[in-house]
Formats: C-alpha cells, structure tokens, sequence
C-alpha cells in the first residue's frame, strides 16, 4: 500500500510521454528517485523529443513490451488511458507490484508539500505557470507539476512541465475532467471557472464542491462567474473582473494593444505579453493566490511583466503577407469562443481552424459548440473545422465535424468544413486578406504542433 512519498525509490510509469505522466515522472527524478517508464510512441530506430528529455534527466526509457519493469521496480504508475489488457500491467500484476494511478500519486505528492491546487474548466495550465512564475521573482522557490510545457522551462532544454525547486511551495493542476481533483487537500484551492466540458454541469458542481470542502486554508473563487461565485467561502479570498461585486480583489482597466495587454488590479498596474480578457482574469487569479500567501502585488505585476506563456496556449509564431499565425489548446467550446474574442482586437478578420477531439466528446457538446462560437463570430470572421481526431478504441463514430459546420450555417456563420486539416492552407488561402488572423485551435492530438509549423510554412 503505497501512502507517502517515502513509501517507493523505483517507479515506473506506463504511458510516460503523456503530458501529466512524464511531469510527475521528471519531478520524482527531481527529488532523487530512479524512474523509468514506457510508452506506445516510443519506436526503436525512430527519434522522439519527449523521450531523448526524458532520457536526459536520467530517466531510463523503454518499448512498451514489458521490458522495463523487472523486481527492483515497487511501484507502478498508469494514466487513465492504460487499459487493464497492457502487457505491463499483466506483468506488474504478476510480479505483485503495487499499481496506482497519476493522480493518486499527485495527490501523495501533494500531501509531501504545501500545495497550491489549480482547478476549473479552463485556463489552469496559464493560471499555474503564472503563480509559478510570481512565487520564483519572490524567491520563494516553488515547485510546478503542469498540464502544459512552460517557455521559460522549455528553453532550458526540458518539456518544461515540472521543475523541482527548494522551497516549500508546489503548484499543480487539479483535473476535474477524471474526477481526481476530489482527492487533493491543498493549502490554497482555487477555482477558475465553471464550464460544460467533459461533464454535466451538476456533476461539476458537485465534484468542485468536494475540493472546496477539502481545501485547508484558502479556497479562492472567480466570482466573476455565477456557477464558481456559488461555491465562496469567503470574499476576502475570491477575485473579480466586476468592480461592482464584494470580492477583494479586482482587475479593471484593461487595454490590448498588438501582442500586450494591461490592466490594474487594486489599483496596481500590470502589463503582459499575452492576448484576451481571459489572460488578464488568469493573471488576477495568480496575483490573488500570490497576495494571500504574503506575495506583494506590485511584485507579481514585475513577475508578469517577463511572462513568457505555454505550449500552445495563444503561441504566436509571427506575421507573415499581412497573416498573423497563432496555434492554441482551445478545445471546449468556452475556450474556443475565448481563443477568438481574444484575437479580433489584432486584426480586421480572424480566420478560425478547428479539430474536434473525440466523437463523444464533440457529440456532447455539439449544441455548446455552436452555441459559443456563433456568439463572437463578427460578421467578417470565419469558422473552419477538420474531421474529428480519433484516437483508437470503440469509439462510435456516429457524428462529424462537419455536422457542427452545419449547424453554424444555418445560424448564419461564414463556416467551412475541410476533411483533411492537410487541405485546409491551400483551400482556405483565397480567404486570407492583408489584415487577418490565422488562429488554430484543437488539444489531445500530439500532431498538432507539426501541422501548426506546416501551416506556418504553406502560408
């Protein structure tokens, strides 16, 4: 039985390239474990980036064919999409090797440390890095377990989604769309926001809930937003982007010129080089959190003011014929509607691509989808989607995106459906205008950074 940090030396991670695998895993060799792991992507005689930074850090990297895990390894880690039938988990079981998931030992992880717990439907990966961000300009030292490569990590060489630091403080994401954020008991809970994603709202709400119960001191709440104002403990502890309400701290003020924006927070001011009203409410959240626990504001706005973003969240990779390229994670349809609000201030015409993840996923919130999307379309802009991204299993694949595309039509959108995203540069070229933005949107498919940087080249 696997209780504490202490309790293992040798782990081994099942699926270790993931994103939230290979952050916990580069943490734990951080703190002087041995790990190892395995993942289907890893080909022999075929180059992977994620495993040659892996195997960088001293983690031992294997196929997945059961190689790796021997009687030394005492604890195995799989990720929700590890099925019961892996080769490894069979061997593990043989070899009576405990076997727990990423999120029970995030949450052991946490318990080590005292833990700031970012929760919420969107703009957590963001909100972390931030009030990593702010705490190491304090001094303090923090440690980050994240969703999302941060640049300032990514540019020393690392996938830049965990670092070890010396001080007391660890940031993590805490993932409502597995239900594991009912497992942490952080210092500082804090809710960003409340959205239909991978779940009914009901069932959100009541999972949100079990994190603010289990939350020891602060529990921080968006009270911009109606359903996350509903679970407030305390206004002296929430934040808002509406000056009229009783939370203590308010961000006001805001203005995006080109590629910054800035804004006040009490009065504070704070500039960053980022995009939309979603990034000043991130930013208030992070200069919240930051505030409770002894951070001074105007430290946090010099912290901001050398922000440098993440992976894929609004990444702007220039301007090319009077072309903005810009790839981002959207893929909720919350995000999405905020992704292209964000861009319309840059340019008279922005040119939206979307990948759909799952057909489950997009059959769920179709009518949200086009619900949000249609809301901030100017008349001017324009939606264009590919076919959904699969990701194998027996998934019914009993809707299309371009039934979405439809559906946007008749609600008098200028909509575009194009198959194959390979298409989509030479199909669409004959809309781009000497004044646009070219935003691509969609999450979960790792090929998706390759198809940004082709597009970057075709345009």
């Amino acid at each position: 039985m696997i209780t504490s940090i202490n309790d293992f030396q040798k782990p081994f991670f099942i699926g270790i390239a993931g994103t939230g695998m290979s952050a916990i895993a580069q943490y734990l060799q951080g703190i002087g474990k041995q790990v190892s792991g395995s993942d289907r992507y890893f080909h022999p005689d075929q180059p992977n980036e994620t495993k040659e930074k892996l195997e960088a850090e001293g983690i031992l990297c294997f196929l997945q064919n059961g190689e790796g895990i021997t009687n030394e390894t005492d604890l195995v880690v799989v990720s929700t999409a590890v099925e019961d039938t892996v080769e490894e988990v069979i061997k593990a079981r043989q070899l009576n090797i405990p076997i727990i998931k990423r999120a029970e030992l995030l949450a052991i992880i946490a318990q080590s440390k005292k833990t700031i717990a970012v929760g919420g439907t969107s703009g957590k990966s963001t909100t972390s890095a931030m009030i990593f961000d702010i705490l190491q300009h304090a001094g303090m030292q923090p440690s980050i377990i994240s969703g999302a490569g941060l640049t300032s990590i990514i540019k020393e060489g690392k996938i830049g989604n965990a670092k070890v630091g010396s001080g007391d403080w660890l940031v993590i994401e805490a993932d409502e769309s597995d239900g594991s954020i009912v497992l942490y008991t952080p210092e500082v809970g804090l809710l960003l926001n409340i959205d239909k994603d991978h779940k009914e709202i009901d069932v959100l709400m009541d999972v949100f809930e079990q994190f603010q119960q289990h939350t020891k001191e602060f529990f921080v709440v968006n009270q911009s937003h109606a359903l996350a104002k509903k679970l407030s403990v305390n206004p002296q502890h929430n934040f808002s982007v509406d000056t009229a309400d009783n939370a203590a701290y308010h961000a006001a003020d805001f203005k995006q010129e080109g590629l910054n924006i800035s804004f006040t927070i009490n009065h504070s001011p704070f500039t960053l080089n980022a995009l939309g009203k979603h990034s000043m409410e991130n930013a208030l959240a992070a200069a919240t959190v930051c505030h409770l626990i002894g951070v001074p504001l105007t430290i946090a706005a010099e912290a901001l003011q050398h922000y440098e973003g993440i992976y894929r969240r609004h990444q702007v990779f220039g301007q090319k014929n009077g072309v903005w390229l810009i790839d981002d994670y959207a893929h909720n349809p919350a995000k999405c509607a905020a992704s292209i609000q964000a861009c319309q201030p840059m340019a008279e015409k922005v040119i939206a691509w979307f990948q759909p993840h799952g057909y489950g996923p997009t059959k769920f919130l179709r009518l949200d989808f086009v619900e949000e999307i249609s809301k901030v379309l100017r008349p001017q802009d324009e939606i264009w989607m590919s076919e959904i991204f699969y990701a194998g299993g027996t998934a019914v694949k009993d809707i299309s995106a371009n039934d979405l595309i439809n559906d946007l039509q008749s609600k008098g959108c200028n909509a575009f459906f194009v198959e194959n995203r390979n298409d989509f540069t030479e199909t669409a070229r004959k809309h781009f205008t000497s004044n646009t933005v070219l935003l691509l949107m969609g999450a979960r498919d790792p090929s998706l950074e390759q198809f940004a940087k082709k597009v970057w080249e075709q345009i």
